[in-house]
């Protein structure tokens, strides 16, 4: 695997070893359980993977790259970079501005641009419509283009499914910078349409199977299937698709169910005519993430906390996992701990901050969980360990756990 030249702040002294010391001793990842990092009064369970992975790492060298080249230019990033407050607001504070928001919302309108201005593609890329818009413009849109080499795999999966005349149902949030992006490409090649989850799918089955009536269609699904796509003749070839960060369970729970829906209507004997095969899509970071959660999940602890950008889909999915087996905290930094009886952290589902008092686990030695995103630094997770770790007495030193680690992995 690559190594990327990201500024030293994102690397940790604690977490970042404990990552390295993990990765020589199981170099192929056969080994999901978490890391047990024992300070006498209390521990935690470090996720096997998680943290900045490789499409991160690519689109944070390629940024600072462009602002080390462009001294005295004006430099824009299409719309977020990453979804990590922290990492956004780094570049800003190095001059970049943002010309979009996370939802498409213009900031700053494009007719300021020159074809001497830089712009950065975010990590999950844009769409053909928007690169087409700045390079009209004069602006170059591939120079530095940070868009995730996974999400770009399967762009030209679409692409595949599209020439075969495949109709792409794509398993996303349609409102994400990435599923608008790969909307945009498989539109181009294909008939295409959003599904957010199973139960969205199985409404689409419907359809599918004749058990709704089509014209219920286009108010269903408004605003989710691409232009001229006609319900009674683009559900014969169907081939699933999905944006890199959702879970991928259910991914594959959603493709399957579809490949059944095509043998309901066209037989066994006849699948191979009517569905694709495309679960080499699934991006390996967002496996590994939720593979190392589900081994979490295993385990006995008192709490989990998980920290991430609150607009971060992969986190989300994190803690939609951990928080069906333990009391869950979803915080996007050490300073959201404000003592040893309150947290601030954010609520999901309501899409709100809540406030949890006496939140510290009431037993001698607790073992708290400790995972976050994949656009989150190590740096980050150090800090919250610490802050935890602060509440204790008479903790072991660092030097003497990862010591412990060496031995022990």
């Amino acid at each position: 695997m690559k190594k990327f030249d990201i500024p030293a702040h994102y690397r940790s002294e604690l977490i970042s070893k404990v990552k390295e010391i993990r990765k020589q001793k199981d170099p192929r990842k056969k080994d999901f359980n978490p890391t047990v990092l024992d300070f006498g009064a209390v521990r935690f369970l470090i996720a096997r993977h998680f943290g900045f992975c490789y499409g991160v790492e690519n689109a944070i060298e390629i940024s600072y790259k462009a602002i080390e080249e462009n001294q005295g230019k004006r430099i824009y990033l299409l719309s977020q970079m990453i979804h990590n407050p922290i990492v956004n607001a780094d570049l800003e504070g190095l001059g970049i501005q943002f010309l979009q928001d996370t939802l498409g919302n213009q900031l700053i309108p494009f007719d300021v641009l020159t074809k001497d201005d830089v712009v950065i593609i975010p990590a999950f890329g844009t769409t053909l419509e928007l690169e087409d818009k700045l390079s009209k413009i004069g602006v170059d849109v591939q120079k530095y283009n940070t868009t995730c080499p996974f999400v770009e795999k399967v762009w030209k999966r679409s692409a595949k499914l599209g020439a075969d005349d495949h109709t792409i149902i794509i398993h996303g949030k349609n409102k994400h910078e990435e599923t608008r992006a790969t909307f945009s490409h498989s539109s181009k090649n294909a008939p295409s349409i959003v599904v957010k989850d199973l139960k969205e799918t199985q409404v689409l089955a419907d359809f599918i199977l004749g058990k709704r009536d089509l014209s219920e269609f286009a108010q269903t699904f408004e605003g989710k299937y691409s232009e001229n796509f006609d319900p009674s003749i683009h559900f014969e070839k169907l081939g699933v698709i999905n944006q890199t960060t959702m879970l991928a369970t259910e991914t594959q729970e959603i493709a399957d169910y579809v490949k059944q829906v095509m043998v309901e209507k066209y037989g066994e004997e006849n699948i191979k005519d009517h569905f694709a095969d495309t679960r080499d899509t699934l991006c390996y970071a967002t496996n590994d993430n939720q593979s190392a959660t589900l081994s979490l999940m295993e385990q006995d602890a008192d709490m989990a906390i998980v920290v991430g950008g609150y607009n971060s889909s992969n986190t989300s999915h994190l803690v939609e996992l951990l928080e069906q087996k333990f009391p869950t905290y979803y915080i996007s930094s050490a300073d959201e701990i404000k003592s040893e009886t309150e947290i601030h952290h954010f609520n999901m589902h309501s899409k709100t901050m809540e406030t949890t008092t006496d939140f510290f686990p009431k037993k001698e030695k607790p073992t708290i969980i400790l995972t976050s995103g994949a656009s989150c630094p190590d740096a980050m997770v150090d800090k919250v360990l610490y802050t935890l770790l602060s509440k204790y007495n008479n903790t072991k030193e660092v030097a003497t756990v990862l010591e412990e680690i060496e031995n022990t992995y």
